[in-house]
């Protein structure tokens, strides 16, 4: 199992057909084959060794993808800090990452410059973009990598960072066996193909950005590529790029439902929307099951497990019976095991609150640096302890009710 399994299998079968667009420039399966395999070579001439960190800050690119299978390739790991952070905090990931080599957007570059002094193992920086671009002489001067790192389904070759809302963020170190888990059960879930548009708007540094991406990717699907989160750019993709499966935010997803002209747009093409990341307002889950006429998926993930863990179904959305099941995050994906425990490590009932557990091949292999915060959620048995308090109805629904760090067990 390996992610660059997927350039063998689509390649050479698609080699002349689109894969990736982005604003008004687009690659084949072939180009972006031979850009991926550059990087890889070029950073492998550089020095990079397996397990070495390289870092990519920017808003949404194409070259972070290609830099993230570049790294799967080399046997490197791709490092994805959040670049809404402050430069103290984006050190601190750096560092935290101990990043060898930067790519970093053009609009971003001046404020590494003012934070480089303060990573020590940071070597090198490429600006990608703009009027210095130096990414594109990166990958033309390289000699494309002949064979791939052959590595283990379980070497991390991802590390994507937490919210941080419990203190710090953690690097959670995602493998080729979890994202090709995760990229399998959600094509299967989702009906992604090899004829399916997946539309990319969500941040790539995020789960729900780039392990939505390889979905698709995975099945010889094309992706379109958003730079940023433009309610009208997204719904004029739906139509100029025929989308077929998209993922929102409910924030997003209400700024679509608010424009002016949405009831004149043509969705014929739109499938699938899929929205995650945090609770969806009844009122604008009314408005789209009216307004896009699509199929929806309400979505429960995590970074630490590869992104999705339950799907509320397309059907749960319009069965007017069951309203109740709106307010759920569904049931578990395929792959996925779930059960709640309470406070002393007992499965509890049908009804009963605790923390959610779930065991899966999406699974990461740990915090980067932590092995001590690891072992704390992650127990002996396989068991991945989410810190999230829910209860599961006698249909299999669960529900998010809290955070387990934010309940007062009074009894």
């Amino acid at each position: 199992m390996h992610m660059t399994d997927l350039l063998d299998r689509w390649e050479p079968r698609f080699a002349d057909r689109e894969v990736v667009r982005f604003g008004d420039r687009s690659w084949t399966w072939s180009q972006w084959g031979d850009r991926i395999r550059r990087h890889a070579g070029a950073q492998v001439a550089a020095g990079l060794r397996p397990g070495d960190r390289v870092a990519f800050l920017d808003k949404n690119h194409p070259a972070c993808l290609e830099t993230t299978m570049a790294c799967a390739m080399a046997g490197t790991v791709s490092a994805l800090p959040n670049f809404r952070l402050a430069g103290d905090e984006i050190a601190y990931l750096l560092n935290d990452a101990g990043a060898r080599i930067l790519f970093v957007g053009a609009e971003f570059a001046e404020m590494i410059e003012g934070i480089r002094g303060q990573c020590p193992k940071l070597e090198r920086v490429v600006i990608v973009g703009g009027e210095a671009d130096e990414y594109e002489a990166w990958l033309g001067e390289a000699e494309p990598l002949a064979d791939k790192h052959p590595g283990e389904a379980d070497d991390c070759f991802l590390q994507l960072y937490t919210s941080g809302t419990t203190g710090r963020p953690k690097g959670a170190m995602l493998t080729h066996r979890g994202v090709l888990a995760h990229s399998a059960a959600g094509a299967s879930y989702f009906g992604v193909d090899e004829t399916s548009v997946a539309q990319v708007a969500m941040p790539l540094y995020h789960v729900g950005g780039t392990n939505w991406a390889l979905i698709p990717l995975s099945v010889g699907g094309r992706i379109v590529i958003d730079r940023d989160v433009v309610p009208a750019a997204v719904v004029d993709e739906f139509e100029s790029a025929g989308v077929t499966h998209t993922f929102l935010v409910p924030a997003v997803l209400a700024m679509v439902l608010a424009l002016p002209d949405i009831g004149d747009r043509d969705f014929s093409s739109l499938q699938l929307v899929s929205y995650g990341s945090s609770p969806i307002p009844a009122p604008v889950l009314r408005d789209a099951l009216a307004t896009l006429k699509a199929d929806f998926l309400g979505l429960y993930g995590m970074t630490e497990t590869s992104g999705i863990l339950t799907a509320l179904p397309r059907e749960a959305h319009r069965d007017t019976d069951n309203a109740h099941r709106l307010a759920s995050v569904g049931k578990p994906m395929p792959g996925v095991e779930l059960c709640v425990r309470n406070p002393e490590g007992e499965e509890v009932g049908a009804g009963e609150s605790g923390e959610i557990c779930v065991r899966t091949a999406q699974l990461m292999v740990g915090y980067a640096n932590k092995p001590e915060e690891t072992a704390k959620l992650l127990d002996a048995d396989g068991w991945f302890h989410t810190g999230d308090a829910g209860e599961v109805d006698e249909h299999g629904y669960l529900y998010i009710t809290d955070r387990v760090k934010d309940m007062i067990i009074s009894g």
